[in-house]
């Protein structure tokens, strides 16, 4: 049997020069292997017009993983300056759209197609050349020089494989065969389904430090579960048996649908699975470059929400409660199979998987594995399980935002890998998710369990962000100002007659205080753990609008917008940049600061010492630091053992104030016009209200 089109790479061995020539090799075939896949692009439209409206257009992802080298290198210190400023900026960040329904309509001024080609090739002279000089110590670790060299490579063929996804949902008129990805041409009539006992037993989840293959920072740390016996479909659901719901009005009917799942039905008005193209001979499949007629026995392709409904429908059907599987049960199956990992099937693959036969899926009883068929390879399987750090989680330094945004109960995990899946995808500790509305070569299997899933806690929600804006930009509530403008006041008022010339807004939620404080000095950072706030305040800055809704009363909302101009807020927004950031775990780079703003975040951290103790670093002596804060310590957000206040000690009280007095005096003076308070009004509702005082704190750095 054939193997995948690039070997897989390990981190040890015997000899560091021979690991030299095997990176640089499958450095260039990645590189290569991605640059032909775009060959199936027709024409200009092809390249520069979105595929989805979700998505960039193709010519961002053609530079993106280029840029992603220099980007990642440089902030490593392992080059001294970029190839091409401009297109790594241009190419920098793919921050897709979160939502279904959130579309964005800018143009952006797109570089040629030939300029990309060319940046691209002096990419990969300057990568092969570090490669050939960069000293190398066996085994590769998590914090050696050659990790990055690794994450760049493992990066292209996440975005080979997502890129492939958009050509496919290209017009067929813009995209053309391209030999080196051949689909199957294997097709019939799908097996009969069936469920299959599976025995329980434990399940020991994440990546060791020192495991032999690459790992991404969410694969780390250790969780371990004991399942209970449950049964699981032998195969794939394939489109024969998914024809089914299809015929029987599904995508019509709302009780088959999670409200989410509805609301997405919906505003996209789907009718089947989105590669399903009906034509009046039949049914034809969408691959890259062709339509052909359904393959019945090949895995369907749907989004995790049509997944849902389908196992809901089934259920009622069968009188067995389906759903999909959790992360543990898939994991229990693989463990079952007895297939060994990635790295150890040289030539034998056992899977259609890595592109080792073919750039599509095929039927799913061709690669038995134990008793169940394709739990690796052939199409993704969507779980039920929304991704989760692993205790021991720590984030990469070198790419600190690759994981911790999806962290918001928003995106489940996909698992096993598919046809075009390499690399690390191919792993058995891979752990890669999307949003549930989104579009991946993915299908999944259902199983009939009582295993309790596990409660995994929200971190934020559309409707958080929501309340929010109104908390920053809305009216003010029962005659209480302002919060996030009286915060960014008494720190301009504070710092009078003394230079304002840095400041960083740490836990900047949707961004007010931030450009409030841009009035004022010509250099403020806005950081903040939740990426969906964070949008926020880039959109406000590129767009000077936001338009959200606000919820009234049940299912009743109304419709509400933001305007910098308005705000008095627009001339001064380019004075503030905002980034995705751990406060716990910040960057070597922030630093220098006349002023810190903390504002209502010291009782939602993990380690709030930790980051009062790392912060005072980060202020020029003389700066500001301003804590806001209500004191409303809850385990949900920060240990009990981590609480700086809010208990008894040896009989006695131990207040939040009285904490902050011991961890910052010894580095800063406290102000004579600190303590004081300042109310502030959330909005959840038209009738619902969260009333709070947060307690003020001005510290003088020494």
């Amino acid at each position: 049997m054939a193997r995948t089109r690039i070997t897989p790479l390990r981190l040890d061995g015997e000899n560091a020069e021979q690991k030299r020539d095997e990176i640089r090799r499958v450095f260039h075939e990645t590189f290569s292997l991605y640059e032909s896949l775009f060959e199936h692009l027709q024409d200009s439209a092809a390249w520069m017009e979105k595929a989805i409206p979700l998505r960039h257009p193709l010519i961002f992802y053609f530079g993106h993983t280029a840029t992603f080298y220099v980007n990642k290198l440089q902030f490593a210190g392992l080059i001294n300056a970029r190839l091409d400023p401009h297109l790594e900026s241009v190419f920098a960040v793919g921050v897709d759209e979160m939502s279904w329904d959130d579309l964005d309509e800018n143009h952006y001024d797109w570089p040629s197609v030939e300029s990309v080609r060319q940046y691209r090739q002096r990419v990969r002279q300057m990568v092969d050349q570090l490669i050939g000089e960069l000293p190398l110590t066996l085994p590769i670790t998590w914090d050696s020089p050659w990790w990055v060299i690794l994450m760049g490579i493992e990066h292209e063929n996440i975005h080979l494989e997502t890129s492939s996804v958009l050509i496919r949902q290209l017009p067929l008129s813009q995209v053309a065969p391209v030999a080196a990805f051949t689909p199957w041409n294997q097709a019939g009539t799908a097996p009969i389904n069936q469920l299959l006992p599976v025995a329980g037993g434990e399940v020991h989840l994440g990546k060791a430090r020192d495991d032999r293959q690459y790992g991404w920072d969410n694969e780390y740390g250790t969780h371990e579960i004991t399942l209970q016996p449950f049964k699981a479909s032998q195969f794939l659901v394939s489109n024969q048996e998914y024809l089914a719901f299809v015929e029987e009005g599904g995508y019509r009917n709302p009780d088959w649908w999670s409200a989410e799942g509805d609301a997405w039905r919906r505003f996209s008005r789907a009718e089947h699975p989105s590669f399903w193209v009906p034509q009046a001979t039949g049914w034809q499949l969408r691959l890259l470059a062709e339509e052909r007629p359904m393959p019945w026995n090949w895995p369907v392709e749907v989004n995790a929400l049509e997944a849902d409904a389908f196992c809901r429908w089934k259920s009622a059907r069968t009188g067995e409660e389906l759903r999909l599987p959790s992360e543990e049960e898939w994991r229990h199956l693989r463990d079952l199979s007895g297939l060994d990992d990635s790295d150890s099937w040289e030539e034998h693959v056992p899977a259609n998987i890595g592109l080792m036969a073919g750039c599509s899926p095929c039927p799913v009883d061709q690669f038995p594995q134990g008793d169940f068929y394709d739990l690796v390879g052939n199409v993704w399987e969507w779980t039920c399980t929304p991704i989760y750090p692993f205790p021991g989680f720590e984030v990469h330094p070198v790419y600190d935002d690759f994981t911790v945004p999806t962290f918001d109960q928003q995106h489940n995990l996909l698992k096993g890998g598919s046809f075009i899946s390499l690399g690390n995808e191919m792993q058995r500790e891979a752990r890669y998710a999307f949003r549930r509305h989104f579009f991946q070569h993915a299908g999944f299997r259902y199983v009939a369990s009582a295993n309790v899933l596990p409660d995994i806690p929200i971190y934020e929600s559309d409707a958080l962000v929501s309340q929010y804006a109104e908390f920053h930009y809305g009216r003010s509530y029962y005659n209480v100002p302002n919060f996030a403008l009286a915060v960014a006041e008494l720190a301009v008022q504070a710092r009078a007659g003394k230079p304002l010339r840095k400041a960083l807004d740490i836990g900047c939620a949707v961004g007010r205080s931030s450009f409030e404080l841009a009035r004022h000095c010509p250099d403020v950072t806005g950081l903040d753990f939740s990426a969906r706030f964070i949008s926020v305040g880039v959109q406000l800055r590129e767009r000077g609008h936001f338009s959200y809704t606000l919820v009234e009363e049940g299912d009743l909302s109304s419709y509400q917008s933001i305007d910098l101009a308005a705000l008095g807020l627009r001339e001064t927004a380019d004075h503030v940049h905002f980034f995705q950031a751990d406060a716990c775990n910040l960057k070597p780079l922030y630093r220098d600061y006349d002023l810190v703003i903390a504002a209502n975040l010291i009782d939602r951290l993990h380690h709030p010492r930790k980051f009062l103790e790392d912060i005072r670093e980060r202020i020029l002596p003389g700066g500001l630091l301003l804590i806001t804060s209500p004191y409303t310590w809850l385990e949900e957000y920060t240990p009990r053992s981590e609480w700086l206040g809010g208990f008894k000690k040896d009989g006695e009280n131990c207040s939040t104030l009285d904490a902050l007095k011991e961890i910052l005096l010894p580095h800063f003076r406290l102000r004579e016009e600190s303590p004081l308070d300042l109310p502030f009004v959330i909005r959840e509702t038209a009738r619902k209200y969260q009333h709070s005082i947060a307690q003020v704190t001005l510290w003088e750095r020494l």
